[in-house]
Order: C-alpha cells, then structure tokens, then sequence
C-alpha cells in the first residue's frame, strides 16, 4: 500500500541544466534529518537540453522522485498546475528550479499550516524580507509597476509581490485553484493568488530572502514577458468579470 506524502515538493523546470543541479543538491541537503514523508516532483517543460536527465540522476538519493516531462514547452504556469495536480502530498511547495529562494525557508512556512493557513506564499516586499542580489534598475521599475497593476486590478492590495516562485497549498486548496488555473505562462501566479482569496481559503505571506540568479531561462522582455503578463493579468479579469471561473468549492 503506498504510503501518502506529508510533503510534495514541485520544481519546475525549463533550460536548467546547469542549475537544478545545486537546488536538487541543497533540498538533498535540508531533507537528510527530517522525519515525515516527502516526494520531489520535477516537472520539466519541453527542454531543448539535459535538465531531464540532470533531474533523473538524483533519482536514487531521494525516497519519492519522479521528474514528469513534457514533450512540449507550454509555460510555467501550466507545469506548475501540473505538478499540483500530480502531486500527492497533503502540503505541495513548489519552488524555482534556480534556487532563488531556498528551500531552508521551509521550516517557516509549515508552522503557518498549523495555525490554520491554506495559501503560504514567499514575499520579497514584506517586512523581514532580504533582496540579496538585485535585479537590474531596470527590471525593478518594470517589476515594481507591474506588482502595483496587480493590485490595483485585481484587488491584490494586501499582496505587493504576488510573483516570487516560492508557494504552499494544502492539499484541498491545491486542488481546488489549480483545476481552475487555465494562464499557461507568468501570470499564474496572481491568478492563482486571486482565485484562492475569491474562493475564501486562508492566506499568508511570508517575507524570504531572495537573490537574483544569473543566466535566467524566463524571458521577460517583449511579448513573451512583461507584455505576456499585462495580457494575462487583463484577461483574468475579464474572466472574474463574466464568471468563467466557477469559484463554489467541492465537498470532497
């Protein structure tokens, strides 16, 4: 009889040979003493390189590992629902493949589920929060102009960084956002942030130290960036709008 995982943890992964390495090697690292049961889930998004097998070769030092892999690049946002849903544990972490927020912040984020939370999610612009390796000027003002349309469109206000790749469910609240979820690429994550404070689940923020890792695979420029998130974040309230999200919980 399979035994269910207190803990899954979901990494998403595209063009990240080089890096997953050392991620999977720290989460390694922090899990060598813990006593519940836990699962690495790496779900790897039509990568034209090695992440794959990079991924497969920690098979054997991890109790429950699988790495799904898509044959196809479909975005963040759909691997990230996909690992949700694939997941199996009763609390799903996911977390960027390029360790920009480690995966230590961990033992913070489950005494929050013990108080009760649903939703914990990483925030770089919180009190007690630690940006350690900036962004470019640049990239902050796109950034911080992005996160106050956010706000302001969705009624995020309480949310200044809805982006940051480091977030918790609980087993219900996973599954009922993520089968509701349909942005494929960067706007997942206020739709997801949205969607759990429309259907009244419990959320909390939670300030993390942060650094920016050099040799991004995610694109933020042109249409497939800051454009791609205006987009999104317009349709998603769009569909807010015309109740295409059917937000009543199940009763499973």
């Amino acid at each position: 009889m399979e035994i269910k995982p207190y803990l899954s943890v979901i990494i998403p992964a595209y063009k990240e040979s080089k890096r997953i390495k050392t991620n999977l090697e720290e989460c390694e690292r922090y899990f060598s003493d813990k006593k519940y049961t836990f699962e690495m889930v790496v779900v790897v998004d039509g990568s034209p390189d090695d992440t794959a097998s990079v991924a497969r070769s920690f098979a054997n030092r991890f109790q429950n590992f699988c790495v799904i892999e898509n044959p196809e690049n479909h975005g963040k946002g759909y691997v990230v629902r996909q690992g949700l849903l694939e997941a199996k544990g009763e609390l799903r972490l996911f977390l960027d493949a390029d360790g920009s927020t480690s995966i230590n912040h961990l033992d913070a984020f489950l005494k929050e589920f013990k108080k009760g939370y649903d939703v914990v999610i990483g925030s770089r612009d919180i009190q007690g929060s630690y940006i350690q390796i900036h962004q470019s000027k640049w990239k902050e003002i796109f950034g911080d102009t992005g996160n106050w349309a956010i706000r302001i469109i969705l009624g995020l206000w309480r949310y200044p960084d809805t982006q940051c790749g480091f977030k918790m469910l609980n087993e219900k609240s996973a599954k009922e956002v993520a089968s509701r979820m349909v942005v494929d690429r960067f706007g997942f994550d206020f739709e997801l942030i949205v969607l759990a404070k429309k259907m009244g689940f419990k959320i909390k923020q939670m300030p993390v130290r942060w650094l920016n890792e050099a040799g991004s695979t995610v694109s933020l420029t042109g249409p497939n960036g800051y454009f791609q998130v205006l987009w999104d974040l317009v349709k998603t309230r769009i569909r807010l709008w015309n109740g295409f999200y059917k937000m009543e919980k199940s009763n499973d």
